[in-house]
């Protein structure tokens, strides 16, 4: 695959690489035997380099620094072209070594820490050329059970697919929830590379992917650490090898499905006392939903750890767990559970957000109004208010009202102690109409977020086809066959 443009503008840029995308699409989609020869010439080509320098410099980790202490935001444009072009003729001579991530511990919210992985810029402006070439190639395989870290796809739509197999009566009341022990730092690069193998056979994709794998690790005490296994969480590429990794999850589980043949053969076999599975995941995160008994799920427990084991993966044993749907269970931070309606005497799936969640949320709540973080209002209400909307904006699909009038409630009183202890003795009453004129905050045109104003709507289930970003067409509304 020849290339040899030179260096567009970022409107070019990402025409040609939409382009290139859907090509690789098409191919993939058509032949899925078809194993990709020569696509390196594509990483280093200078449209899928200002597309992917563009991506890390405006994505959600640009103000994190990597071992080479350079933050992606603050590179100037000068900086950044030169730091192009020697990526260019560094990867195309093949001599590019990516560095050592600088390793990085969060808390999380069982209390432990999640170690992350931040590669230095020049890292991730290849990782992301990478993912550009490879994405499209293996989304023609992915399947449609599998909604993290892909295009047009979001955790609603794992919560709806959930909600649509265990409510009306296609019955998928026994949940199994999987629980994977470090998914991220586990997974055997040799199992992995050649799943890769399978659909890209150009020895130098691979070998550029097994620099990043075998970058190694920079401590917080300089000391190097290598990784004989994992992908480390947090950086561009691995959000895509996990999927590649876990898909033998939704292959088997998908295989299990198809060897059941039509419809009416499914139907004479649940009949039978037989078992129907599906499996929902969200890259490390899956329940599968069965349409049987509570021996079917119970049985997954051996089933499922057989079928990661080749990939150096392993269940969870305190967190896997099996429950009805009547019990209820908790994923991607809703609260799923059956319920009987009031004054109907019928059972529906309800969801909402979980204690965990909006445990989560009070803590940030709290968090932001401490009263040392901020000189003013609008600067207390710049911070606060990205934190309401986007916490309301995910759990507004689901049965939510009284969580919102809750956190609304919460946060209102926090910011109005803060304002209160900002004019300390000053009566209620002149407070009130100095500062809150229709129990509204506000300073200038910034307002503070309400979310008990969001409206909460249905999130509905959108089939098993949702178009990828590089299809040459939509594709057929999809009817949702289930036993």
């Amino acid at each position: 695959m020849n290339t040899s443009a030179s260096w567009p503008d970022p409107e070019t840029a990402e025409l040609r690489v939409r382009r290139m995308q859907r090509k690789l699409h098409h191919w993939a989609v058509d032949d899925s035997g078809r194993c990709f020869d020569d696509v390196f010439n594509l990483v280093y080509d200078p449209a899928f380099l200002t597309v992917a320098w563009d991506r890390v410099r405006t994505n959600k980790g640009a103000r994190s620094a990597g071992a080479d202490g350079i933050v992606p935001r603050f590179l100037g444009p000068e900086e950044s072209a030169r730091m192009l072009e020697t990526l260019h003729a560094q990867v195309k001579a093949r001599r590019f070594r990516p560095d050592p991530v600088r390793e990085v511990m969060i808390p999380k919210a069982n209390g432990k820490l999640r170690r992350l992985g931040i590669a230095t810029a020049a890292d991730r402006v290849v990782q992301a050329s990478l993912k550009l070439v490879l994405e499209p190639i293996f989304e023609a395989d992915f399947r449609p059970c599998s909604y993290g870290f892909r295009p047009r796809r979001r955790a609603q739509d794992a919560i709806a697919e959930i909600h649509y197999l265990a409510g009306g009566t296609r019955a998928y009341h026994w949940v199994f929830e999987g629980d994977i022990e470090a998914c991220f730092d586990e997974i055997d690069h040799t199992a992995l590379m050649a799943r890769v193998r399978a659909r890209v056979s150009d020895k130098r994709v691979l070998a550029l992917v097994k620099l990043f794998l075998k970058a190694g690790i920079l401590g917080k005490d300089l000391a190097f650490r290598s990784n004989a296994t994992g992908t480390p969480q947090g950086g561009i590429l691995s959000p895509l090898l996990a999927n590649i990794a876990l898909s033998v999850l939704d292959e088997h589980f998908a295989a299990k499905w198809e060897a059941l043949g039509p419809y009416w053969t499914r139907a004479k076999y649940c009949r039978a006392g037989g078992a129907t599975m599906k499996i929902v995941r969200y890259a490390d995160d899956f329940v599968v939903m069965v349409h049987g008994s509570q021996a079917d799920a119970e049985a997954l427990r051996e089933e499922v750890a057989a079928v990661l084991a080749p990939m150096g993966l392993r269940l969870s044993a305190e967190k896997t767990k099996i429950c009805h749907v009547d019990e209820g269970f908790e994923f991607l931070g809703f609260r799923i559970q059956r319920q009987t309606k009031r004054g109907t005497g019928k059972k529906y799936v309800y969801t909402w957000p979980s204690k965990k969640a909006l445990a989560s949320v009070i803590d940030k709540v709290r968090m932001v109004t401490r009263r040392h973080k901020h000189r003013t209002l609008a600067d207390l209400l710049h911070r606060l208010n990205p934190v309401l909307r986007g916490w309301c904006g995910y759990f507004q699909h689901g049965v939510s009202k009284r969580t919102f009038s809750y956190l609304d409630h919460y946060a209102w009183w926090k910011v109005v102690g803060w304002m209160r202890k900002r004019h300390h003795g000053l009566a209620w009453g002149v407070f009130c109409r100095r500062f809150l004129p229709g129990w509204q905050i506000r300073v200038g045109r910034t307002a503070m977020f309400r979310p008990w104003e969001v409206e909460v709507t249905r999130y509905r289930f959108r089939g098993y086809n949702i178009a990828t970003p590089w299809s040459w067409r939509p594709p057929e509304s999809a009817t949702a066959t289930t036993a």
